[in-house]
């Protein structure tokens, strides 16, 4: 009796492990970002002036991990998807050309 209520609590454990289902198509645009950032460093230049503040500006540049380490966008993108959905892309990602 112990052995099947232990088989059940072990059943019941593993279910909890399994992945939560995502959905493919914001899978795929969170990876497109991923991807995207692979491809090279970003940046924004802000300028402007206010009438209580006078002139202001900013400049912010971004550089992801995989664009430093050389990775190619494509593979970020198919393996950012299939660690989130479990399954290969449904769609080719939309990068910047």
């Amino acid at each position: 009796m112990k052995r099947v209520l232990l088989l059940i609590a072990g059943a019941g454990l593993l279910a909890a492990c399994e992945p939560v289902p995502v959905d493919p198509e914001r899978a795929a645009q969170a990876c497109e970002q991923r991807a995207q950032a692979a491809q090279g460093p970003t940046g924004e230049v802000t300028i402007g002036a206010s009438s209580d503040d006078g002139p202001f500006g900013g400049v912010a540049i971004g550089v992801s991990g995989d664009y430093l380490a050389g990775r190619d966008p494509l593979a970020v993108y198919e393996e950012c998807v299939v660690d989130r959905t479990g399954a290969l892309p449904i769609r080719p990602p939309r990068l910047r050309s």
